[in-house]
């Protein structure tokens, strides 16, 4: 079974964060896979269904961010489930401009709070991670503490330029899906690499 787990906080006060930006995409993801109606499962929100003939599980952690590694802890329990393989996470990232995302099929948390916590549920950084840029274009909406910046709602504008890139995102998904990290990597990852500058 693929895996994807959103990576957000549960709550209508966080629902247009831009720390719930993995949440966006599973959200999308479960209606153009036409998935069934997501459930309780533990300690999280699940959907699943079949994509390219693969049996997918759309993840909602609600243990809030710092503790999202927890959701994982039955599928690491499946002999043939393999994180490295069959494991994606999605989430937010300050360090990409809106309108960017990233695929990498190993790393550090970055200082992600959510990513710690499923590193440490794993002990292994090897999983791919598919981040999504949130970044404003005047940088200088970011100034004072970050986390309050993170746990802000997105602007008009900007909410709109990440919900037009979710087709893209989840065109990578399916190809992550399909044929792996590697292809996903190497077909897939868009949108500029670093904040536009004034000229």
């Amino acid at each position: 079974m693929k895996v994807i787990v959103g990576l957000g906080n549960p709550g209508a006060e966080y629902e247009r964060t831009r720390h719930n930006v993995g949440w966006w995409v599973v959200d999308h993801l479960a209606g153009v896979w036409r998935f069934d109606r997501w459930k309780k499962d533990g300690q999280a929100l699940v959907t699943s269904g079949l994509v390219h003939g693969a049996r997918v599980r759309l993840v909602k952690p609600l243990t809030y961010m710092n503790l999202s590694g927890a959701v994982l802890a039955p599928y690491r329990r499946r002999p043939a489930w393999d994180a490295s393989r069959d494991l994606l996470v999605v989430v937010d990232e300050v360090q990409l401009p809106v309108g960017a995302y990233r695929i990498r099929a190993r790393g550090s948390a970055g200082g992600h709070n959510g990513l710690k916590s499923v590193q440490a549920a794993l002990g292994s950084p090897d999983y791919a991670r598919l981040r999504v840029g949130i970044r404003p274009e005047d940088e200088r909406r970011m100034r004072g503490d970050l986390a309050d910046f993170v746990l802000d709602e997105f602007g008009r504008h900007d909410a709109a330029v990440v919900t037009e890139l979710l087709p893209k995102v989840a065109e990578a998904i399916e190809c992550w899906v399909a044929e792996g990290v590697e292809a996903a990597m190497n077909r897939h990852n868009g949108g500029p690499a670093a904040p536009p500058t004034e000229s």
